[in-house]
């Protein structure tokens, strides 16, 4: 897949992270060797220029000889690898390699051709730096979680190569790749930017989305379930108010559940007046999930075009200046918003399945969705399980990116907290998948309920892929691993295979 920087999208994004081999557009690298040639002429001159030929953060006004420049960089990678915990995922450490690859490519910082090629050599070869994920609290670049990456490409640290964990340099070794020796500046250039916040804050939205596309599938069951209402699902509703979110979501609701017997055999009759909110209130929820998710992930197709580090070579201007591009607050801000629609989705499904599994608001259905209950609890306790997790995810919305804390002797005194903002993403889509889950277990078993009225041909097609995993509990079983096939389902796209849901692409 070739990337052109400055103009990757999210759907090529999330095919790396998925497993597409990333490539530069061939055009990029005359402006990465000009760029390159204007860092040589500043390390060979006598001007201080930061990062090129003096030492780094508060240690700036330190000048380095002309001859140390190499030792330079190779030391500030070395004390700059401290991350710690468990490494990064593989398939994220390659998403944040690709968006290494676009920064640089863009042409403003100065490094070899030979560097971007190396870089491109790791990720056709398979070459993944192990990156532990703390570390970085996102300013003066993601530094810790970079550095481990820069650390393999000189040979050192390690990276996985043919699933097996290696030392940087026998894993380059083995897929045919030589180690570089950095130049002026290049080391700095690798680890300045926002790489490891953004790669994992996409994650976490790519990860979102197909849980938002779930949360619309389910809780259209979930209305059928419990015989609710699609009256609060017209279209005039909701472009009396104008939400674009609401409107798509309403109307993905509406496809979804036409020609459901269940739903045409209690339009006359009903002594129900309005449905609880968790029901009638599910476009104006989601909806406002899925226009944050939107807003988020404009931010973060800028920021994976962007270039982050610092100083920045100005090819129009011939000069090398200083500036604050690898503060990642663009970053915290967006993952701070996915956090919130990830914790509003899972509130209100939470609701629905505390509606369905009540006698005394479920319009008929048994309690617990068991067909005896007392001797047997049904899914009394998935209910609490949900709770739990919701609750979880309350926890985990709080934003981050309004914390901060001074490091570096107060060089950074203000920093944006963006790359554990973004990792708790991960945790929280785990939350939401297993909700969403539960709640499609709900939904099933209370749509077979009422037969012999069945539910809409495309909601047919999700009970049925939700049954080839779970099936019907007729008596109480062991639920846990049940829990985790639904919760899966949900995760990996396949409960709403082939359904007509909300693309992301309109973000992109």
């Amino acid at each position: 897949m070739i990337l052109t920087p400055g103009a990757a999208t999210l759907r090529q994004l999330e095919a790396v992270w998925r497993g597409a081999i990333p490539a530069l557009d061939p055009d990029a690298y005359p402006g990465i060797e000009a760029a390159h040639t204007e860092v040589q002429k500043a390390a060979a001159g006598e001007d201080p220029v930061y990062g090129i030929n003096t030492g780094f953060g508060k240690l700036a006004s330190i000048k380095i000889a002309a001859k140390d420049t190499a030792a330079l960089q190779r030391n500030l990678i070395r004390s700059h690898a401290c991350g710690v915990g468990k490494p990064l995922e593989e398939d994220t450490a390659r998403l944040m390699m690709a968006l290494k690859l676009l920064s640089l490519g863009r042409g403003a910082s100065g490094v070899a051709p030979a560097t971007v090629r190396l870089i491109e050599g790791m990720l056709a070869k398979g070459v993944t730096p192990v990156i532990p994920e703390q570390g970085s609290v996102g300013a003066s670049g993601d530094l810790a979680p970079l550095a481990h990456m820069a650390l393999a490409m000189m040979g050192e640290g390690e990276a996985v190569f043919d699933g097996q964990t290696l030392p940087g340099g026998e894993a380059l070794a083995r897929a045919g790749l030589e180690p570089v020796t950095f130049g002026p500046k290049e080391g700095l250039a690798l680890i300045n930017g926002t790489q490891f916040s953004t790669a994992c804050a996409l994650v976490g939205l790519f990860t979102a989305w197909a849980n938002l596309r779930a949360a619309i599938t389910v809780s259209s069951l979930s209305t059928d379930a419990i015989m609710g209402s699609t009256a609060p699902l017209l279209p005039e509703i909701h472009s009396l108010r104008g939400q674009p979110g609401q409107i798509e979501v309403a109307g993905a609701m509406r496809a979804l559940m036409e020609g459901s017997e269940i739903r045409e055999s209690h339009r006359e009759g009903d002594s129900r007046v309005q449905d609880p909110y968790c029901i009638r209130c599910q476009p104006q929820v989601t909806g406002a999930a899925l226009d944050m998710l939107r807003m988020a992930a404009g931010t973060l197709r800028i920021e994976a075009n962007a270039v982050t580090d610092n100083p920045l070579v100005l090819l129009g201007e011939g000069r090398i200046v200083s500036g604050g591009n690898f503060h990642a607050e663009p970053v915290g801000f967006a993952a701070d918003m996915i956090a919130i629609a990830l914790s509003e989705i899972g509130a209100i499904a939470q609701r629905r399945v505390a509606l369905m599994v009540d006698p005394t608001l479920s319009f008929d259905l048994p309690p617990f969705l068991t067909p005896a209950p007392g001797l047997n609890s049904g899914l009394m306790i998935a209910e609490v399980t949900t709770a739990a997790l919701m609750s979880e995810n309350k926890h985990l919305a709080n934003p981050c990116s309004t914390d901060s804390t001074p490091t570096s002797a107060n060089q950074e005194d203000h920093v944006s907290m963006a790359a554990h903002g973004a990792r708790r993403l991960q945790r929280m889509n785990a939350n939401l998948s297993r909700i969403l889950g539960v709640e499609a277990m709900c939904a099933a078993q209370g749509v077979e309920f009422r037969a012999p009225l069945q539910t809409s041909k495309a909601l047919q097609g999700v009970l049925a892929r939700l049954r080839a995993r779970v099936p019907t509990i007729k008596e109480d079983r062991y639920l846990a691993p049940d829990l985790e096939a639904a919760g899966d389902l949900v995760a990996s796209g396949a409960l709403c295979d082939g359904l007509d849901l909300p693309e992301l692409e309109g973000a992109s």
